[in-house]
């Protein structure tokens, strides 16, 4: 199993995404995840930090500029998905990926107080 750290860019950008409500609240997370097809259009036409932004992970020893380096998706590159961060909470836990739990969780804290207010 990879070691992952916490891609504190990635984090910045949902929050300001979540700020901008810039979110889904309801979504099947299973048909709307990225697929490798998404993500090879989306870097047609964006570059490796506007990629790199939409995931809450960076996978350790991986080289920067792949895609095996940027894990935990949490939206479809154009919004953050509330299922999105669930599923990154879920599978980190999972996987005793702790920091990046933790992370996800309070994000979905963040759009969760923010759909309130």
């Amino acid at each position: 199993m990879a070691d992952y750290e916490v891609h504190t860019a990635g984090v910045d950008h949902a929050r300001r995404l979540i700020a901008a409500h810039q979110y889904v609240l309801r979504s099947e997370w299973g048909d709307v995840q990225p697929s490798a097809d998404d993500e090879n259009a989306y870097l047609e036409g964006h570059d490796w930090d506007d990629y790199a932004a939409w995931h809450l992970g960076l996978t350790v020893g991986a080289t920067d500029r792949t895609k095996a380096r940027y894990a935990f998706v949490c939206g479809d590159f154009r919004r953050v998905h509330r299922m999105g961060l669930i599923a990154c909470r879920y599978r980190a836990a999972q996987w005793d990926h702790k920091a990046i739990e933790l992370a996800a969780h309070d994000l979905l804290q963040l759009l969760d107080d923010t759909r309130a207010s």
